[in-house]
């Protein structure tokens, strides 16, 4: 036993408040580094550890927390919640030296400076790889609303730090995430921290996961794969807990193969000859009468195919008509073709049309069935190199276009639009709207023709945080389903 040491006790792996109320009374009565030992509970005390002086983690402390160097606090918030067994010892050295030099974290060459600047550095990364890497699958409760459960295996005493992410991302939904250090549990008002868990509790699959799967088969791009960037950002440990992670491997070795089958491959040719010049009796300047003498989408086309009523048919490979049944109850309005529309001539075909196809498969609603246009009709891009990058229209462009839009809805006159995104809303309705406020519901346009505002599947690929991406996918979803249910309670009996 060793009655010079002060044995100071903390509650739980990451009690970053106990430690402080702790460490700035035993600071403030002049106890040294080499006298005070931390115990955390459930960690057995070090063997030659005694005591002639217990100090409880909440002792209250009479020190102002304005004597701790203000860069000091935040860093060591970090630092308390590294894996290190020694920490606590470790923060409440860096405490001491601090109160007898206060610069001293602006001398990078200190051991314990940057010994306590790596524990933060993985401390940070540790947090960020659980927002990144958490996948939560569904399970279903008799008479309950649906709950989502992950699991996740942090590196460091992260859960009750990083769970306030959760809360914000995903308010609207109960959730628990489990893992063996703690588990954080939200019912839609309250956060509740808990016990460890075992990976048995939780769900092992989601009818959802095999859709992911596919989408981020086909959104895997082989020309662009660079393998040791991709495993410094997601490392194999966390792979055996996503569920993309079965395809990664079979993908990356393919991807060579795949990559120099793309390079070798000859350029597609378009199906349809360029656009020819308008004459003066051209597009630009048929009117009302013209309009109501066109008997049918074929004549509309061939007509589109002479466009030249704004500057965009200048540069794109030809006008992208819309396609489907002329007598359609569903039509889908997208923005402005893509690269491979442009070169096809044929509506939502490139990456955007992928996930649209996956989306109303998803929805039981047959494309074919449903009419598919654009509220834009040629392609709008900048040239970057051999690459031609998608630039929006402007209001001028999709007014002007609107022309060939408005006729498109009078001859298929559709019951329904499901207008894609905000320009292909002002195509539709005439005027900017947002679409926070309007998306997923229903609004009449006229008497037999109405319209739903949804985001394009295009934003759905630019997302970048995978949770996000499920979130907004399972919405998009929802959207979709509102309008397969609405036309299906006005179906003809």
């Amino acid at each position: 036993m060793n009655p010079g040491i002060v044995r100071v006790h903390i509650n739980e792996p990451d009690d970053v408040s106990g430690f402080w109320r702790a460490a700035l009374a035993l600071n403030e009565r002049g106890v040294s580094p080499e006298g005070v030992v931390f115990d955390v509970a459930g960690r057995t005390p070090d063997l030659f550890g005694g005591t002639a002086e217990e100090v409880p983690s909440g002792v209250n402390s009479a020190l102002p927390e304005a004597r701790v160097p203000p860069p000091l606090k935040p860093l060591l918030a970090k630092v308390l919640l590294h894996a290190d067994p020694e920490r606590f010892n470790f923060a409440y050295r860096l405490l001491c030296r601090t109160n007898s030099t206060p610069h001293l974290l602006s001398i990078a060459s200190d051991r314990d400076v940057t010994r306590a600047r790596d524990m933060e550095k993985a401390v940070r990364r540790d947090m960020h790889k659980m927002t990144a890497f958490v996948r939560f699958r569904e399970i279903a409760e008799a008479g309950c609303e649906p709950a989502f459960v992950a699991w996740f295996e942090p590196d460091h005493h992260i859960v009750e730090a990083t769970a306030p992410f959760f809360v914000r991302r995903f308010a609207n939904m109960r959730w628990s995430i489990l893992t063996p250090r703690k588990s954080a549990h939200w019912n839609g008002v309250d956060l509740v921290i808990g016990r460890g868990a075992n990976l048995a509790d939780a769900p092992a699959a989601d009818p959802i996961e095999e859709i992911w799967r596919t989408y981020y088969a086909n959104i895997f791009n082989p020309a662009r794969l660079k393998v040791k960037a991709m495993q410094a950002e997601m490392p194999k440990k966390y792979w055996r807990n996503l569920p993309e992670a079965s395809l990664i491997e079979p993908m990356v070795k393919a991807a060579r193969a795949r990559a120099t089958a793309m390079i070798e491959a000859p350029p597609t040719i378009s199906r349809r000859p360029p656009p020819a010049l308008a004459t003066a009796q051209g597009s630009q300047h048929r009117g009302a009468d013209w309009v109501d003498q066109t008997a049918s989408l074929l004549e509309l086309a061939e007509s589109e195919a002479h466009c030249q009523r704004c500057p965009l048919y200048t540069d794109a490979t030809q006008v992208v008509p819309g396609e489907g049944q002329t007598s359609a109850r569903l039509m889908f309005v997208g923005e402005q073709p893509g690269d491979q529309e442009d070169i096809e001539g044929r509506p939502f075909v490139g990456p955007a049309g992928k996930v649209l196809q996956s989306a109303l498969e998803r929805c039981g609603i047959d494309r074919a069935q449903c009419f598919v246009t654009n509220a834009v009709k040629h392609f709008k891009y900048e040239p970057r190199g051999k690459r031609r990058l998608h630039k929006k229209p402007n209001n001028s462009e999709i007014d002007i276009c609107r022309w060939w839009l408005d006729i498109e809805r009078k001859l298929v006159q559709p019951e329904l639009i499901v207008a894609l995104g905000a320009t292909a809303a002002r195509g539709v309705l005439g005027r900017t709207v947002t679409i926070g406020p309007m998306r997923g519901k229903v609004f009449p346009l006229g008497p037999s023709e109405h319209v739903l505002i949804t985001v394009h599947p295009s934003y759905l690929l630019r997302i970048v945080d995978q949770e996000q991406k499920k979130t907004e996918w399972r919405t998009f979803l929802a959207d979709l389903m509102v309008a397969k249910s609405w036309l299906d309670l006005r179906q003809p009996a």
